[in-house]
């Protein structure tokens, strides 16, 4: 356990989550952060918690730098419980003056721990408070990624402490963006964001459009997970420009999962006729993928081919699993088609074609069914499938 201070007067006192692997269906196979503020002025101010098993580490981290029962205000900016865990011990300890938080933010609180006697102060956007030498602004962020969300920008420092944006589930002995490789911190950016943050990419856009109408600017970006943005912060306010845009790469996807291995020969053959037509393609086993790190790369793909062969009239479980996970986090701008294998009834083609359309992929083609184990002409039609969707691509 230990602190350390990010800006005059402002402390990291969070905590590092190194064992956990899965985060309510992403894979955290890399840990992640649980990041709490604590600002130092005429009123001292903790901004965000950490999640409940991590509560004495925050404790211990405060008292660090001082008192808990000096900590004047607590400003909640997100209520989800890795973030809010931790409150109810600390505000024991601490016995606050106020509580900061959005009306959404009141309401999730009380909806969680059940005490409507807290010291609740509700905020909106472009309310401020001042700490003394500092001033701090909020901005609500609704849906990004709960209704409650708002950041915290400490005005006179042009420091944004960004709740659940910016973020990365990546545990770290480093606090600070700069300090560790930045293709691996991006990827963590990225996948973060395809898993979290995909859903609410209009959300993104108008937010984006917000902070560049109040004119306000960035030297640090203080996420409540994962590694600060101190050098260059405007990068990832670019990447999530970028991404919230859905703007698709020359770039297909097949993922799928074979029984006896013929939808993966079928498969092969479609990744062979999007090559012919200049695609990068990723061949994707959801055996061996986890969910989160597939979503990772729908994010820049433009079409999604999904190959399953047929069990007990349906979808093999690990499509089935992953199309459901796709559906709710709404992907944009995608063209797709499906493939696979069956024995005797075929349904699994059908069933993948009807996820598609729900999802509002445009389907380019009504798919393709092998029974059993392809033959020569039968892998010819996948490579011609794979072809098809390449030339689509071209289209769009």
């Amino acid at each position: 356990m230990y602190t350390i201070e990010i800006a005059d007067n402002l402390h990291w006192v969070g905590a590092v989550d190194w064992n956990i692997r899965d985060f309510h269906g992403y894979s955290t196979e890399r840990g992640t952060t649980y990041n709490s503020f604590l600002l130092q002025d005429e009123k001292n101010i903790l901004f965000d918690t950490v999640k409940k098993p991590f509560t004495q580490d925050l404790l211990h981290n405060i008292r660090r730098v001082m008192d808990p029962e000096k900590i004047d205000y607590i400003v909640v900016n997100h209520v989800e419980p890795d973030h809010s865990g931790a409150l109810p011990e600390i505000l024991r300890a601490c016995r606050p003056e106020k509580i900061y938080c959005s009306l959404n933010g009141k309401k999730a609180l009380v909806a969680h721990y059940h005490d409507e006697n807290w010291p609740f102060e509700v905020v909106k956007t472009g309310d401020s408070l001042s700490a003394g030498k500092r001033t701090i602004q909020f901005l609500e962020t609704r849906m990004l990624h709960w209704p409650d969300s708002m950041f915290s920008y400490l005005v006179e420092d042009k420091i944004l402490i960004s709740s659940d944006a910016f973020g990365q589930h990546w545990a770290t002995s480093e606090r600070f963006a700069d300090q560790v490789d930045e293709p691996e911190l991006f990827r963590h950016a990225a996948k973060y964001y395809a898993n979290i943050l995909l859903l609410f990419s209009s959300h993104v856009q108008k937010l984006l459009a917000t902070v560049g109408d109040l004119g306000l600017e960035f030297k640090m970006i203080c996420p409540d997970h994962g590694l600060i943005w101190r050098e260059n912060p405007e990068k990832i306010v670019a990447a999530y420009d970028k991404w919230s845009r859905q703007e698709p790469a020359n770039k297909a996807l097949i993922i799928y999962d074979s029984m006896w291995q013929s939808t993966e020969k079928m498969a092969r053959g479609v990744a062979h006729g999007l090559l012919q037509e200049g695609v990068t393609v990723k061949m994707m086993d959801l055996k061996l993928n986890h969910r989160s790190d597939i979503m990772t790369e729908v994010l820049d793909a433009r079409a999604l081919l999904f190959g399953s062969a047929t069990l007990n009239n349906g979808m093999m479980p690990n499509v089935a699993d992953f199309m459901m996970y796709l559906r709710g986090l709404s992907p944009a701008n995608k063209i797709g088609a499906a493939f696979g294998s069956y024995g005797w009834s075929g349904e699994a083609v059908k069933l993948m074609n009807e996820r598609m359309q729900e999802m509002k992929i445009e389907l380019v083609d009504e798919g393709l069914r092998v029974k059993f184990v392809p033959t020569h002409e039968d892998l010819a039609a996948c490579v011609d499938l794979g072809a098809r969707v390449g030339k689509a691509m071209k289209q769009g």
